[in-house]
């Protein structure tokens, strides 16, 4: 009768070694961004997408994860300057050549990889993955496989999407994109401090 919540009540993990389970809360057709309430576990509004740039791939969050000191200990070794995470569950990007036409879903993918995204003084990784089965994507193992033109939207969306008309723009830069083993990497660190919270 009742519904997992979907970053506290499902696991990431999947009888698939090479898989993850993902929740999605926006696809790309999406003109306004969509994320999960945290207390309640209900997709809501988030805000009206100020510009007409669009999330070009499923963009949602990795279950039982939570970026905080163990994921910004990482990160500022990584850069070499200190950071914190994000203090939110660990953002997930899944490719997939197939039109999926709402969010609010449970997916099977593969980590390629991931762009280290500094947002302030913020670890806020982006993982890359692709769909499992899927005909255009399904096949690669690792992010220097992808296109380097669709690697490039999603640079583009992630550098500019918090920007809004009239607001100082926030300081978000992208540091470096890391393959399919520090990925993994950084979801096992993503799901430590998750335990710790």
């Amino acid at each position: 009768m009742h519904r997992a919540h979907p970053w506290h009540g499902v696991s990431w993990r999947t009888d698939d070694d090479n898989a993850v389970l993902a929740y999605v809360e926006i696809v790309p057709t999406d003109s306004v961004k969509y994320e999960l309430d945290k207390a309640s576990g209900i997709l809501r509004v988030d805000r009206p997408q100020k510009y007409s740039s669009l999330c070009p791939a499923l963009y949602g969050l990795v279950p039982q994860t939570y970026c905080g000191s163990i994921v910004g200990e990482h990160t500022s070794r990584r850069i070499g300057r200190a950071v914190e995470g994000d203090k939110d569950p660990l953002d997930i990007c899944i490719l997939t050549e197939r039109a999926i036409s709402h969010g609010d879903i449970l997916v099977s993918c593969v980590p390629l990889g991931g762009l280290r995204i500094i947002d302030g003084d913020h670890a806020d990784d982006k993982i890359v993955a692709v769909l499992v089965g899927d005909a255009a994507y399904g096949g690669y193992t690792d992010i220097a496989e992808v296109p380097t033109a669709v690697i490039g939207r999603l640079e583009h969306y992630f550098l500019t999407y918090k920007e809004f008309p009239a607001h100082s723009p926030r300081e978000v830069k992208l540091h470096g994109i890391y393959g399919a083993g520090e990925a993994r990497q950084i979801i096992d660190l993503a799901a430590q401090d998750y335990a710790n919270l």
